[in-house]
């Protein structure tokens, strides 16, 4: 049966380039985040038996709001959930499964590389159809529904987040996935892993910091299971409610153990580090720090070597604070290279227009057609 619970509008819950972010007092006020997800409901698209996807950077808060969000969505008439085991999906992982399972959208709880902890930071972001951020179209009117929201619905039932399987809702079905098997299975299409793997074998090394995030099961997968680097490749793999006490932004302050690491004379070949939602990226060589603006010249350069990437880009987009390295390779490669606002959702522009195939912005992330996000560990 659908409850009907009367609320007032919050005042400032109007969605930035990542969705709204607050601390997590903010969001635990009672009704707070259920006014918000109302107000997507409200307004945004979808087809009748439309799919949603939930997940989440497992940052404190998590759970509470995403067992909130499946309920309101079984009052709203989506007719399936698909939820991350343990309410985890990464960024770009959730915007995999949007586009593979033809989700109308999907709720990303997370505030990025922000802290977590029950002191700290929290966010929830919707995603469209295409799997990327919602255009600002749309987060207008979310926001404008903010404002005159007067009540938010609900269906009682509880989904064991750490069971994978089917449940029931109401009359909506809720399937918790596995969080990284269509990750792991879309980065095997798009990457040689037997050559990888030969490399690994022959003494490739490398060191990855999954800064007790996200992205945390997706390394210790990939990297050391499905790729074949040593296990402890992986450093601070286990994703924890406040990150360890640390603060999960890959740069040379808050991954210093890493850069020290591969500064010395142990270092690996290669050393990497990604965020909390597991969007952005930090790349190390041996005795080299590679910024943001190097990492997408070098990734647009070297495409050709994966085999998706074999027949050639399409086009290179960057942002504009983003240094004209990446122009460089395109005017050598002979294609377009797209200058945009910062904000992923300007890329996705590009994207599903088939104009540009690798993407990449000044904070350190970068991504190319296989989703419509930044990806870290792509």
């Amino acid at each position: 049966m659908i409850q009907t619970v009367p609320t007032t509008p919050f005042e400032g819950q109007k969605p930035g380039t990542s969705g709204l972010r607050k601390k997590v007092r903010v969001f635990q006020q009672p009704g707070y985040a259920e006014a918000f997800i109302q107000s997507v409901f409200d307004v945004v698209e979808r087809p009748a038996g439309a799919a949603l996807v939930i997940g989440g950077d497992g940052r404190f808060h998590n759970r509470t709001v995403i067992a909130r969000a499946i309920q309101m969505a079984a009052a709203n008439g989506y007719a399936r959930v698909l939820v991350g085991q343990g309410g985890i999906l990464s960024t770009p992982a959730a915007s995999h499964v949007i586009r593979k399972y033809g989700a109308s959208g999907g709720l990303i709880l997370s505030a990025s590389h922000n802290p977590g902890g029950p002191d700290e930071d929290f966010g929830i972001k919707y995603n469209i159809a295409n799997g990327g951020p919602a255009p600002e179209a749309v987060t207008e009117a979310i926001y404008a529904r903010t404002q005159v929201i007067d009540r938010w619905m609900m269906v009682e039932g509880d989904v064991d987040l750490d069971r994978i399987g089917t449940s029931q809702i109401g009359d909506m079905t809720v399937d918790v996935i596995d969080s990284v098997a269509d990750y792991a299975d879309l980065m095997e299409e798009l990457f040689d892993f037997d050559a990888i793997r030969a490399a690994v074998h022959d003494g490739l090394s490398m060191a990855f910091d999954a800064m007790h995030a996200v992205t945390g099961p997706y390394a210790h997968e990939i990297l050391e299971r499905r790729l074949g680097f040593r296990e402890g490749t992986v450093h601070n793999g286990h994703p924890l409610e406040d990150f360890g006490g640390h603060h999960p932004d890959p740069n040379l302050v808050h991954a210093r153990v890493l850069y020290d690491l591969m500064m010395s004379d142990d270092a690996p070949a290669l050393g990497a580090a990604s965020d909390g939602d597991g969007d952005r990226n930090l790349i190390i060589g041996k005795g080299v720090f590679i910024t943001p603006s190097d990492s997408l010249a070098m990734l647009a350069a070297n495409a050709h070597l994966a085999p998706a990437y074999a027949g050639g880009l399409k086009g290179i987009a960057r942002s504009m604070p983003t240094s004209a390295a990446a122009d460089r390779v395109a005017a050598a490669l002979g294609i377009p290279l797209w200058e945009t606002p910062t904000g992923w959702k300007f890329f996705g522009t590009l994207l599903d227009a088939g104009m540009a195939t690798i993407c990449g912005e000044e904070s350190a992330g970068t991504g190319s057609d296989h989703v419509r996000e930044k990806d870290g560990l792509w």
